[in-house]
């Protein structure tokens, strides 16, 4: 049988390669880069404001310690073809719950894809004449930064995002947090583009 092996190997067809993959393509079992479902990554948005810099202190007329009025707000580098704008601002510091979620105290969903800024001082209403709705940690409008000593400033982190889709979430009957989490699970695979923009605040 030994002497029969090297003749029975001899006998086999060769290996063939995987057959080629279009252009473009990923290769089986695999994923192409680019994001998911290739439809491209999430473009970086500028989000800016002029009442404080980005990263710096929180104007007490800002705040609850203040005028508790919303902060002027603008946008750019928007991606194409979106169709609305999510507002989140929470503040990442303040544990609720079981730790892991946060205190929302703003949210804004379908601002129409023209929006490119908000104004100071957003008026109070669940749903507004363009479709936008809102609510805040306690009623439909922007609640600022509360957070009292001792420790230091807490961080409010105000995020803008770019979708291709609509939001079906009401504004009304579920708490902050249950909203929150209906409107961030709507968002999934429908997010284009992502601004951040940071305030730090602590009373006096």
């Amino acid at each position: 049988m030994a002497l029969l092996a090297p003749a029975l190997l001899a006998a086999q067809p060769p290996p063939q390669p995987p057959p080629a993959q279009p252009p473009g393509q990923p290769p089986p079992g695999g994923r192409g880069g680019g994001g998911g479902r290739g439809r491209g990554g999430v473009q970086v948005m500028t989000l800016t404001s002029t009442a404080w810099s980005d990263g710096g202190a929180i104007p007490l007329k800002y705040t609850q310690a203040g005028d508790d009025i919303s902060p002027p707000l603008a946008w750019s580098n928007v991606p194409a073809n979106i169709t609305s704008f999510v507002l989140i601002v929470h503040d990442v510091d303040a544990a609720i719950g079981n730790g892991l979620d946060d205190i929302t105290h703003w949210m804004l969903w379908n601002l129409p894809a023209t929006t490119t800024s908000l104004p100071e001082h957003v008026p109070s209403m669940p749903q507004m004449a363009d479709g936008t709705r809102q609510i805040g940690a306690t009623a439909p409008h922007y609640r600022g930064p509360g957070a009292t000593p001792p420790g230091p400033p807490h961080h409010y982190v105000f995020e803008l995002y770019a979708l291709d889709t609509m939001i079906n979430v009401p504004a009304v009957g579920q708490t902050p947090a249950q909203t929150r989490a209906a409107v961030v699970s709507a968002m999934t695979d429908h997010v284009r583009g992502k601004a951040v923009y940071v305030g730090l605040f602590r009373r006096p």
